[in-house]
């Protein structure tokens, strides 16, 4: 069986950037690890995922939670580090 640890492992995400889907899609960590696996193989899978974390900080920001921005800031801009394709907004 495989633990949610061993399905962020094979989605090419960190923890923060599966937790950031599952809060963006209202859906469980499991299933957002394996959303996030699914968006990582299409064309435009990096650039939604990177649009998934920027609308989560901005949430927070309407929600007056700037900590959890300044951690999806973070979180964002280590995706856009190891996925900067995901840069160049469709």
């Amino acid at each position: 069986m495989l633990t949610l640890e061993d399905c962020i492992a094979l989605s090419e995400l960190t923890e923060e950037e599966v937790l950031a889907i599952a809060e963006h899609e209202h859906i469980p960590d499991m299933a957002a690890a394996e959303l996030g696996s699914y968006l990582m193989l299409t064309a435009d899978g990096q650039c939604r995922v990177s649009a998934m974390i920027r609308d989560d900080i901005e949430r927070a920001h309407r929600l007056q939670d700037y900590r959890r921005a300044a951690l999806l800031r973070c979180c964002l801009r280590h995706f856009l580090q190891n996925h900067p394709d995901a840069a160049h907004r469709p």
